[in-house]
């Protein structure tokens, strides 16, 4: 394949908002030809994800740990019986990681503990004449965290979900993560991370299966109250399924950035930062909004020259030719606009005086300020959580914090003088409902 990959160009923003910039809903997305294949292999029949993720629940809620192995057999072609990772073996990777790898791992755990520390989080009971109301916001019993173990080992991802989970006080975090094929082995430096982070329970099962385990409970696997972290089309579709018995902390597809650059931006860079997501998937998607045609014609230049020496540009290629280019706005305000309306998991400003423009940024998971702020150190060791909401869920979804591991409950404690008065509107709200036993149990109140 040659290294000259077809990166888009558009000047007009509507046509940008009818290609690169539209948005698909996962109900809508075609999966290859080649996946629908695979379900003849595995059930017989030409089967879509939905229905395929479907049996696989279904299969895992009435054959538990029997089902799992079977699943890791079948899809991973992992030859192992025993699910459970030891803590010993997380020790032995850990032991045995570069002493430059693993300093990278407790700095990145470290600064992701420090952040989500700081996030306002309190219980609060306001007192008056009348009685006490009031807030308690409490941990979930369990949380269950899945690590994507796909092209590309991913222990950024289990530091990510996992640290927020233990700050928010949650007292029992499992971790899924698909084995390795043949005797099942996961890759050393996920199990590196998971010592670092302190991670008690590791399971080897990957896939919808995992989620359904964790949404369900196996013999090995303790059915848990929320389910975080990002995963394959399978994984995502699994947590739709299963959302309602369990919660999940939202449907993450793809990664995706938009990069807003104006005159003052090193090509180089915004090339750099733009090749850095598409690399991770072939459904990536890279794009750069700029008023300046000199700036992208200069991007475009630099994309084809660093992408010759990049290992993944074959991916790199597909995303690019997919979902990936250059729009050519009126000014910034435009560009600002287009990024409002696509609501990109990362936004990153590569502009004079980035921070003068926050205001006009709404809608994304996190926003990159300036060339020193690029989105690379947001995956890895800057501190905020890398599990971002993606598909223009930006517009009403925040990236992975406490909240997603903690609940909130009211508290209602009125004294009689309190509830006295409060009694004669709440039985006049009861009659105009047509609740007559409301209307009783409030007017027994006033008396």
């Amino acid at each position: 394949m040659s290294n000259r990959t077809a990166w888009t160009t558009i000047t007009d923003p509507d046509a940008a908002r009818a290609t690169i910039l539209k948005r698909h809903s996962l109900r809508d997305v075609t999966p290859p030809e080649q996946v629908i294949a695979r379900s003849v292999d595995l059930f017989g029949e030409r089967l879509m994800p939905e229905e395929v993720v479907r049996r696989i629940i279904l299969s895992v809620r009435e054959g538990g740990d029997q089902a799992l192995l079977e699943w890791n057999q079948k899809l991973d072609g992992a030859r192992t019986d025993n699910l459970l990772v030891t803590r010993a073996e997380m020790t032995t990777a850990l032991s045995e990681t570069t002493p430059e790898l693993r300093r990278a791992l407790e700095l990145a755990a470290e600064r992701i503990r420090a952040f989500h520390r700081k996030q306002p989080l309190h219980s609060w009971i306001d007192a008056d004449e009348g009685g006490s109301l009031g807030q308690l916001i409490r941990p979930v019993d369990s949380a269950g965290v899945y690590v994507p173990g796909g092209s590309a080992p991913l222990p950024s991802s289990l530091l990510m979900s996992v640290i927020p989970a233990q700050v928010a006080g949650v007292p029992e975090v499992l971790v899924c993560t698909p084995p390795g094929s043949g005797a099942g082995d996961i890759h050393p430096t996920i199990l590196a991370a998971a010592s670092i982070a302190g991670v008690e329970k590791l399971y080897r099962v990957g896939g919808a299966q995992a989620i359904a385990a964790l949404a369900y409970g196996t013999e090995s696997i303790p059915q848990v109250a929320t389910i975080a972290g990002a995963g394959n089309l399978f994984v995502t579709l699994a947590k739709q399924q299963v959302f309602g018995d369990v919660g999940i902390d939202g449907l993450l597809g793809p990664t995706e950035t938009v990069v807003i650059a104006d005159e003052s931006a090193d090509p180089r860079l915004a090339a750099a930062d733009l090749l850095a997501q598409a690399e991770h998937d072939e459904l990536a998607s890279a794009i750069l909004l700029t008023p300046s045609v000199d700036v992208a014609t200069a991007v475009e230049s630099e994309i084809h020259r660093q992408l010759e020496r990049l290992a993944r540009r074959d991916i790199i290629h597909a995303a690019m030719e997919t979902r990936s280019g250059t729009v050519i706005t009126a000014d910034l305000d435009q560009a600002f606009e287009l990024a409002n309306e696509y609501a990109a998991e990362h936004l990153c400003l590569l502009v004079e005086d980035p921070w003068s423009w926050i205001g006009k940024a709404r809608n994304a998971g996190g926003i990159f300020l300036g060339e020193h702020s690029y989105e690379v150190l947001g995956d890895y060791v800057a501190g905020p959580s890398h599990v971002m909401p993606t598909g223009g869920t930006a517009r009403f979804a925040s990236p992975l914090n406490l909240l997603n591991f903690v609940k909130i409950t009211s508290l209602i404690g009125l004294d009689k003088e309190g509830a006295a008065e409060l009694s004669a509107p709440a039985q006049r709200l009861a009659q105009a409902e047509r609740l007559n036993a409301h209307a009783n149990a409030a007017k027994l109140r006033r008396r």
